[in-house]
């Protein structure tokens, strides 16, 4: 597995306040005892979290990882705190990695994935039932970003790997080099469960 998630060597380290702050409003907030594939909601994000940092992702994008589902998300709905509450979640990680929370968060994603097959990439908002056109570095931490949680799953053999190869195929223009081998890796050790 160490292979899949690439070597965490070099990687540039997490704020270890930030970071520890980030895991104590999230354990605030009871992500530890709300149950998710793998365990707690807690252990998926810190998963998700680890993901993007063998990735060498920026520190911002490491803690949208760790707090991707603060406002509960179109695939998780269960939400810590409400999306009204953003000021909470800024102070602690910052706007820019709150940012792509609440984009991760708001993104419905019936309607989005499609679209980032392409550039522009347009970006359908479940919160507030508006469509907007992604810049390419949002596209690419919402990619990065999906591409972890996705990835997440399918290791865990919570999801079989063809039911989000599609998506993970249309993502790979978008990720960073390490997330595209990462991805690839583990969808082809995963032939198509019966």
């Amino acid at each position: 597995m160490n292979d899949l998630l690439g070597d965490p060597a070099g990687s540039v380290p997490d704020s270890g306040v930030t970071t520890t702050a980030a895991r104590s409003l999230l354990l605030v907030h009871g992500a530890d005892q709300i149950a998710h594939p793998g365990g707690t909601l807690l252990a998926h994000l810190e998963r998700v979290h680890d993901l993007l940092r063998t990735w060498d992702a920026r520190p911002a994008l490491r803690l949208a990882g760790l707090c991707h589902a603060f406002y509960g998300t179109d695939g998780f709905p269960t939400a810590l705190a409400p999306d009204h509450q953003r000021a909470r979640l800024v102070a602690v990680i910052g706007d820019e990695a709150e940012t792509i929370v609440h984009r991760y968060c708001s993104c419905d994603r019936a309607a989005t994935y499609p679209a980032l097959a392409r550039t522009p990439a347009l970006f359908r908002d479940r919160f507030t039932d508006t469509t907007t056109v992604l810049s390419d570095p949002d596209t690419r931490d919402l990619a990065e970003l999906t591409a972890a949680n996705e990835l997440d799953m399918v290791l865990l053999g919570a999801v079989p790997g063809h039911m989000v190869a599609p998506l993970l195929e249309r993502l790979q223009m978008w990720l960073s080099p390490p997330a595209q081998h990462a991805t690839t890796t583990a969808l082809a050790d995963r032939p198509p469960s019966h």
